[in-house]
């Protein structure tokens, strides 16, 4: 079933057109991933999608009833309004639906037969099959997994929203939505301040919903893990692909290459055409040259353009002046905290020349204070920092204080101290960050947080520093200049200590990765992904080890088996017999067991841990078909 359709949209600014004639149908259960670089009309397409802007031209329909949700980027809450205010707000609908079925049930049981017997018994189907469409039975269990998923914890749930990080409130925002659960989603940069914990998360939960969704996202591993078509907006054009957005990359170019192959041998035809009618244009052959240019002109109307892609971005470089020691960084028994209690302590780590380590663990476990107590900004409650030799460390802080608002581009760009500084040799340097232009002449803080990414990246360059702390330096850049920071680091011949919460990034440029854990701070050896192999791996083998043993003390428990001189023709017993009573104790425990393993089930820590939610939902089940056989023990023994 289509749930939106796009014909013929086109929108223009100040007479430059940003998209023209997009047309597309979207289904039921299809998850869009929505691409192009930065300013190519993406958040204007989907403004226009839900209303929010006009189109110059074209329509946008969705079949009656059918409900669109945007993902906001910011909202104002009222003064008071909380967590669990703003969650349950996104299930009001299906609040409402339950207290209409309940009073349709009351009505039905007095109401047997006739017309309004009917309606009752259509409507009571109809808000059934709702509820089902949209997982809403358990609303209470759907809202501890939503924000538990998305990294709240319970005590949580009636806090103030306007005392709320930036980043918090955010993601109270992505779950009003996930609750609400229209039947067409559109997320803008749906994994803006989540952890990795909470991307995964979403990663899981997204593909359960029944409706169509459109996502824009940078992140590559969250796009492949969640797409099932690509539209690709790009000179104002949109292009569809099947499938996710690795497979789109492949198909692009499979398809650029058939359509370089056509305009070849089309140029051919009409190069053969002309040398033809240029040969015989007076000639005895004249009317078959005069057939051949019409034919040139039919192809020319009909020429094939092969679009020009710069998947390359900018050009950036960052070059290391000096070469240090063996040893970049001693890092000893560092310790950190605010008030209550410590969020690391006692971390120690040595940091050899050319490492490349990642740093990971969940939002507010103290990664950014880490770093800015490396490199200076922050004292550590204990703990030292000591420098190797000729070691020059660089900063990149996530919030870009490093550059000023009131600063035009090509100041901002000037490196700390009293060094000489050539604005021509700022402004080249811009460029290879793709500033180009007038755009060294803005004023930072009317720059989009690409931009001034961007800038903040090539002050970084002209320190020519040796050694560089980078916290979240993905964050606003767009897909290819992703790529492009990626190869500039690649090449970048110093040491590198980095946050980033984009897997893909941390897989390519980690040779090391420090995880900060509930349990303490841990080093692992290899990329992102070397360390979730290792850390499921252990995961198995603990649960594994624990299935064993209770494998084991329940053998050691068994009863002896009874004689097996029954008397003739008795059925045979399925299970050792037991007095009833004991086997209805047994009945009470497992269902409060169950009960305790369901209020697990919906805990944070576990529903944001894929390993552990499902050792828990293995013991549920054990428990759920435990129960079942006891109840068939106590049949067989009640005879």
């Amino acid at each position: 079933m289509v749930l939106l359709s796009a014909a013929d949209l086109s929108r223009q600014f100040d007479r430059t057109p940003v998209f023209k004639n997009v047309t597309f149908d979207v289904r039921a259960g299809e998850r869009v991933g929505l691409v192009g670089p930065n300013g190519t009309g993406k958040t204007t397409l989907m403004h226009c999608l839900i209303g929010r802007e006009t189109p110059d031209t074209g329509t946008v329909t969705t079949p009656q009833g059918a409900t669109v949700g945007l993902l906001e980027q910011e909202a104002q809450f009222p003064p008071g309004r909380t967590l669990m205010d703003e969650a349950k707000d996104g299930l009001a609908h299906y609040y409402a639906l339950h207290k209409e079925s309940e009073k349709i049930a009351h009505k039905m049981a007095e109401v047997w037969e006739g017309p309004e017997a009917e309606k009752l018994h259509r409507r009571f189907d109809a808000i059934q099959e709702e509820l089902t469409r949209h997982d809403a039975f358990e609303l209470d269990y759907k809202v501890d997994e939503v924000l538990g998923g998305l990294g709240f914890t319970k005590n949580q749930y009636d806090a103030d929203l306007a005392d709320m990080s930036g980043g918090q409130r955010s993601r109270a925002i992505l779950a009003r939505l996930l609750l609400s659960d229209p039947d067409v989603m559109l997320l803008d940069e749906p994994t803006n301040h989540l952890d990795v914990a909470g991307t995964e998360w979403l990663e899981s939960y997204l593909p359960r919903v029944a409706g169509a969704m459109i996502v824009v996202s940078h992140d590559r591993y969250f796009l492949d893990n969640v797409t099932t078509r690509t539209f690709e907006l790009l000179g104002g054009t949109l292009h569809e692909y099947k499938g996710n957005f690795s497979t789109y990359r492949a198909q692009r170019e499979e398809r650029l290459k058939v359509l370089e192959r056509t305009a070849e041998k089309q140029r051919d035809t009409i190069e053969k055409a002309e040398r033809f009618v240029a040969k015989n244009r007076y000639g005895t052959k004249s009317k078959q040259a005069q057939s051949k240019l019409k034919s040139i002109a039919r192809l020319e109307e009909d020429r094939v353009e092969v679009p020009v892609y710069d998947e390359s971005g900018p050009r950036m470089k960052f070059t290391a002046a000096d070469r240090t020691g063996d040893k970049t960084l001693e890092i000893e028994n560092l310790s950190k905290g605010f008030g209550e209690g410590p969020l690391f302590e006692n971390v120690s780590l040595r940091v050899k020349r050319g490492d490349r380590i990642g740093v990971v663990g969940h939002n507010g476990c103290g990664k950014t204070t880490f770093l800015k107590c490396v490199v200076g900004a922050l004292p550590p409650d204990t703990g030292t920092v000591a420098e190797g030799a000729n070691v020059r460390v660089g900063y990149f802080d996530q919030r870009l204080e490093s550059v000023g608002d009131n600063e035009t581009a090509v100041d901002a760009v000037r490196p700390p101290g009293d060094h000489p500084f050539n604005p021509g040799l700022g402004r080249g340097m811009l460029a290879k960050f793709g500033v180009k232009d007038d755009m060294g002449l803005m004023k930072v803080g009317a720059m989009s947080g690409g931009e001034k990414t961007r800038v903040a990246l090539a002050r970084l360059a002209t320190g020519n520093y040796n050694t560089m702390v980078l916290d979240e330096p993905t964050n606003h850049l767009d897909l290819w200049s992703r790529d492009a920071l990626e190869r500039a680091l690649l090449e970048f011949g110093g040491t590198l200590l980095f946050v980033s919460h984009d897997r893909y990034f941390m897989d390519r440029i980690a040779t090391k990765v420090l995880v900060f854990t509930p349990e303490g701070v841990k080093v692992h050896d290899g990329n992102y992904s070397d360390y979730v192999a290792f850390r499921d791996a252990t995961q198995a083998a603990e649960s594994a080890q624990a299935a064993a043993q209770a494998a084991s003390q329940a053998t050691k428990k068994a009863p002896a088996k009874p004689s097996s001189n029954g008397a003739a023709g008795e059925k045979p017993k399925k299970y050792p017999y037991k007095p009833a009573e004991q086997i209805e104790a047994e009945i009470a425990e497992t269902e409060e067991a169950i009960e305790s393993l369901q209020v697990e089930l919906a805990a944070p820590e576990v529903v944001r841990d894929g390993a552990a939610a499902k050792r828990v939902r293995r013991r549920y089940d054990q428990a759920k078909s435990r129960l079942a056989q006891l109840w068939e023990h106590l049949e067989e023994v009640s005879g």
